[in-house]
């Protein structure tokens, strides 16, 4: 474990992606989304597990995630590393996967070396998975919300195929599932229920609902 300021590590370059990628669109931000389920994810070392302990942005952070990391080293999980703030501090503790981009939150020391376990073997925990690091955060949310709609827990099971931003400030989400099953997620923000006293400010949280498969 390190992290000494001004240090750097040369991480394993991603898996090449085998189709074009789709840029969606969501707030006025254009989204490079790319589908990388075209051929079996290899699986290896992962890179980098940070783990935030940021307790001057929110004492949760530290207070969760200093467990976690005692526990993974404890374990013998390779390269962890504490880390400044990643966002999401009710999520806590968080931990950030590189270079899949993963974020999985609410993590404890008793399941957190199982967790990164499986998904070195290409399955995601549904109840820890936050999203991935590349797709906003309302689109994160429809992912998570259409795994668990489909019981889709593969790394690669799942595509954001395309957003639409609604008149009455909702968004419509198209979800692939690698079997080829589409769902319409419609997201809503929502006030969180903050987890600490400085979380009281935060953005609210995202709702999903789901309209069905897409024909």
């Amino acid at each position: 474990m390190g992290g000494e300021v001004g240090q750097h590590r040369e991480l394993p370059a991603l898996a090449p992606q085998h189709r074009p990628p789709h840029r969606i669109r969501v707030g006025g931000e254009d989204v490079v989304a790319r589908r990388g389920y075209d051929q079996p994810r290899p699986l290896g070392p992962l890179g980098l597990h940070l783990v935030c302990t940021n307790g001057r942005h929110d004492p949760c952070c530290a207070d969760l995630g200093r467990p976690v990391v005692r526990a993974l080293v404890d374990s013998g999980v390779d390269d962890v590393w504490e880390s400044s703030h990643v966002g999401g501090d009710r999520f806590a503790a968080n931990i950030v996967l590189l270079p899949d981009g993963v974020y999985y939150g609410r993590v404890g020391p008793d399941d957190a070396a199982d967790l990164l376990a499986a998904h070195r073997a290409g399955t995601l925990s549904l109840d820890r998975f936050r999203g991935r690091s590349h797709l906003p955060p309302l689109v994160q949310a429809a992912d998570l919300f259409a795994r668990r709609h489909l019981d889709e827990s593969r790394v690669d099971g799942t595509f954001v195929v395309s957003t639409d931003r609604r008149v009455d400030g909702t968004v419509a989400v198209l979800v692939e599932q690698r079997a080829g099953t589409m769902v319409e997620v419609v997201v809503r923000r929502r006030r969180a229920v903050p987890r600490s006293a400085r979380a009281l400010w935060r953005r609210p949280m995202p709702r999903c609902s789901t309209t069905g498969p897409a024909g």
